[in-house]
């Protein structure tokens, strides 16, 4: 069973960066970035290659220190903690080259995500104890309350490794919001994707955004789904945060046109 009194993830909580600083040795890769986001809000993050999009992320998971700002989660102060202390606290993270086990099933892989959630231990499973198959039973509904959210059910028994692409990211997605975490990192979720299943992708991300009521914050390099799934865009050029804006007033940024889409 979820202990809503020990599963802090189900909270919806703001992230806030503020005056957040990373340096390797002399280089400095990001300079004073400012960003929040908001519970059931999507935030794409975006700049040319080296502008500091993949430190950043690193920096909310823990993964490189801070030279200097902070960073907050709710009312909380979470750098400085350990990559496993951060993900305790409910922020789950998605990679470019996912992380499915193939040879599992659909369901099965959800469920992955939701074991850390579940008060069962392994011996209360082995000896059936009430407990535990009452827990299993309720990972089980919102794994299957998560599929049906998307329309996909009927992929529940099937090999994850068979699926589409699209499918994929759909339940790496998924599997990752399964404890109802209060943010979401996702890394260029669109990559590999043809144009048809983006879209399909930004209507999902923004569905499971509003509904969950999580945070989403996004790196992403194809512009069409940044433009139509955020609330907000944030520009990083060498490190530095030029614009943080809804996605029209973005278009005609005369900075961000120059940093990123390369004209003025």
């Amino acid at each position: 069973m979820i202990d809503p009194a020990t599963a802090s993830s189900s909270i919806a909580r703001q992230l806030t960066l503020t005056g957040v600083s990373v340096g390797f040795g002399g280089l400095k890769a990001l300079t004073g970035v400012s960003i929040d986001v908001r519970p059931g809000e999507v935030v794409a993050v975006i700049g040319p290659n080296g502008a500091g999009k993949t430190t950043l992320f690193n920096a909310i998971t823990g993964f490189v220190p801070l030279a200097a700002g902070r960073i907050t989660l709710g009312e909380e102060r979470i750098d400085g903690l350990y990559p496993h202390d951060i993900s305790a606290r409910g922020i789950r993270r998605t990679f470019q080259n996912g992380g499915l086990c193939g040879h599992l099933t659909v369901l099965e892989n959800i469920l992955a995500g939701l074991h850390s959630e579940v008060r069962s231990s392994i011996v209360g499973t082995v000896l059936g104890l009430p407990n535990a198959r009452r827990a299993e039973r309720e990972a089980v509904a919102r794994a299957r309350s998560l599929l049906s959210l998307l329309d996909i059910g009927r992929l529940e028994q099937q090999q994850a490794g068979t699926l589409s692409g699209g499918q994929q990211r759909m339940v790496e997605i998924l599997r990752a919001i399964a404890t109802n975490p209060p943010l979401l990192l996702l890394d260029e979720p669109a990559v590999g994707l043809a144009p048809p299943v983006r879209i399909q992708l930004i209507e999902i991300i923004r569905r499971l955004a509003k509904t969950q009521n999580i945070g989403v914050l996004l790196i992403e390099h194809a512009i069409e789904l940044v433009m139509g799934v955020s609330d907000r865009i944030v520009v990083l050029n060498y490190g530095e945060k030029i614009a943080d804006d809804a996605p029209a007033a973005i278009r005609s940024n005369k900075a961000v046109l120059e940093a990123y889409l390369g004209h003025g």
